[in-house]
């Protein structure tokens, strides 16, 4: 096993490296002025380079040959060997100088962004996030040649390592057939009732974050490894036994802040809870994106936007913010976290139009790595797109294209993750709280220990050892499919059994 014992050296090395870039991304969003973006994009570039040049070396090659010949394997170190594989195909497949200018371009769109979604100008954009495309492009033409692929499923890959367009659109296509009918029927359900009644701010920011801290701590969060901070747009992120989480505030409204948490604390809870004898290796890491998604998602969608965690909220949030009379009861504060209508912000959605957010960015970036889309074009294509779909009309682009970074940031192939992570997410919480019927009265209480503890045992602690389909049909017997979730929304939305 000499060759096998090398190279998880090597990948430990590895993964020191993409620790110290997350710090970095993390102090990017957080924490880093603008006068220093120039400077942390040829930090990170170099952290990139370096670690590709570590993974490309011939050396390695050769040692996955040697180890993959060799026998007396477990069924870990098989594992971990495959995904080291398919680290090593990615890695391979791109020359460094091209690793090195694709992560200058969107370090540096990134922070263009930034001013640019502010101020609604998407012409300072554009050129930045040419470049970006085009790289992209190339990443995506360079891997798809050396794995047998079409661009974009190398790059979905990445995020997603098994998973292509041809799994992904028909489980698209079926949303797209059933949920513009759905929310038609939601919202006439919902209007025939008296609307929910608003929360009175405003919410001071130091009560938001304290009261996000205490149901961090109740979902399982263990802040003597991770931390919660701000951003412009929440993400998870950090390092290994280092979770950072971000969220922002509105004094306004203490909804986005308080989901933002509670959606970034599940993607924390997996980030916790992954194998420990196997963290620092690719068989350690997560599985993919998809299952990312459905984490985050099955904390606060399935699980704190349930009638039963409302129970226990209700109260939380009275008592912080001395609120009194109806519009702090467990009920309406159930049907204010539940109430569908659509919106231009993804981030703001509820989850029964969130799936549309996802399909048009879906058909956008594909039409964009394909050639079929050019970036002066988005604009006009994500109105359109929003007005088919939603039937909204965007009044600036900093509530259209601007909106996310993941454009900008180079995140091609990420964007599906969010609604097979939702369609995931159903599926998941479905097989546990059959499993466990006391699931669910525990949420009333805040108590997630059920919950986390079949989490932690069926995905957290697989880390990548199986197939995202094989976990899946291991936890709840069958492969992704939507009907859980098309199931949940008629359940929660129409009142169907």
């Amino acid at each position: 096993m000499q060759a096998y014992t090398t190279l998880a050296a090597t990948f430990a090395r590895l993964g020191a490296l993409e620790d110290a870039s997350g710090i970095l991304g993390w102090d990017t969003q957080t924490q880093m002025p603008d006068g220093a973006s120039e400077a942390r994009s040829e930090q990170l570039a170099v952290l990139k380079v370096l670690a590709h040049e570590i993974l490309t070396d011939p050396r390695t090659g050769e040692r996955l040959a040697a180890a993959e010949a060799e026998g007396g394997l477990g069924e870990w170190e098989r594992a971990n060997l495959q995904e080291m594989r398919r680290a090593y195909a990615h890695a391979a497949a791109v020359p460094g100088d091209l690793v090195a200018a694709a992560s200058k371009a969107a370090t540096r769109c990134e922070m263009v962004w930034r001013d640019a979604r502010r101020d609604s100008d998407f012409a300072r954009l554009r050129p930045h996030l040419e470049e970006v495309l085009r790289l992209q492009r190339l990443v995506g033409e360079a891997k798809g040649a050396a794995l047998g692929l079409e661009p974009y499923d190398a790059l979905l890959d990445g995020y997603d390592p098994g998973m292509r367009r041809a799994r992904i659109d028909p489980l698209f296509a079926e949303l797209r057939a059933v949920l513009p009918d759905l929310v038609v029927a939601v919202r006439e359900r919902q209007a025939a009732e008296a609307p929910p009644l608003p929360l009175p701010g405003p919410f001071p920011v130091g009560i938001q974050r304290e009261i996000g801290l205490r149901l961090m701590r109740a979902v399982g969060f263990d802040f003597e490894r991770g931390r919660l901070d701000v951003s412009l747009h929440p993400f998870c992120g950090g390092a290994t036994d280092d979770v950072r989480i971000t969220t922002r505030y509105d004094e306004a409204s203490a909804t986005g802040a308080l989901m933002g948490v509670l959606h970034e604390t599940g993607h924390a809870l997996y980030e916790q809870g992954r194998p420990a004898a196997w963290r620092h290796q690719p068989v350690g890491q997560a599985r993919g994106m998809s299952l990312h998604e459905s984490q985050s998602l099955l904390v606060e969608m399935q699980a704190c936007r349930s009638e039963e965690f409302c129970t226990f909220l209700a109260p939380v949030l009275r008592d912080a913010f001395g609120g009194e009379g109806p519009a702090w009861e467990a009920r309406n504060l159930h049907r204010l976290y539940t109430r569908v209508e659509p919106g231009f912000i993804r981030v703001d959605a509820d989850e029964v139009t969130y799936p549309a957010h996802v399909l048009l960015r879906y058909r956008l970036e594909t039409a964009m790595i394909a050639g079929d889309l050019a970036v002066a074009d988005l604009p006009g294509a994500f109105d359109d797109g929003m007005k088919a779909l939603l039937g909204l009309t965007v009044p600036d682009d900093r509530r259209g294209c601007l909106q996310d970074i993941h454009w900008p940031g180079g995140s091609f192939g990420y964007f599906p993750t969010y609604t097979l992570g939702a369609i995931a997410a159903a599926q998941l919480f479905a097989a546990a709280t059959s499993r466990h019927p006391g699931i669910r009265p525990a949420l009333a209480e805040g108590d997630f220990s059920q919950l986390r503890g079949w989490l932690r045992e069926n995905i957290h602690a697989r880390g990548s050892l199986l197939e995202t389909d094989e976990l899946l049909v291991a936890a709840t017997g069958r492969p992704l499919g939507a009907a859980d979730f098309l199931n949940h929304l008629r359940r929660r939305y129409l009142g169907e059994a």
